[in-house]
């Protein structure tokens, strides 16, 4: 089974991209930290890249700012490509089924 749930910070403001064919997605990287902390005292952080897709996207950038918590849940996967100089990559990264906004950062106003 390839289940995956995150619980952390946008390192970055989401933007959407429109494909030719209508298709929206955005790349996001959940900073998600560690629970234990290294020799210094501190706590580290893993920083994850998610793929989300049409709706998911476009709600994510409506709704969501650098440093916002949100939670995750999707599947890993990792997929290869081939770069201009002609070199072998692979990349992994969580395909988005859902997101849930937790906090933010912004004060909201009554």
């Amino acid at each position: 089974m390839n289940y995956v749930t995150l619980v952390g910070r946008l390192t970055q403001d989401p933007e959407v991209k429109i494909s030719d064919d209508g298709t929206a997605r955005t790349i996001i990287t959940v900073a998600v930290s560690r629970d234990y902390k290294n020799a210094d005292g501190i706590y580290e952080a893993d920083f994850i890249k998610c793929v989300l897709w049409n709706a998911i996207a476009t709600a994510t950038k409506d709704y969501c700012h650098k440093g916002d918590v949100v939670g995750i849940k999707g599947k890993l996967q990792t997929r290869s490509y081939v770069t201009e100089s002609n070199e072998k990559k692979k990349v992994t990264e969580v395909i988005v089924d859902k997101v849930t906004f937790i906090s933010s950062h912004e004060t909201k106003k009554a």
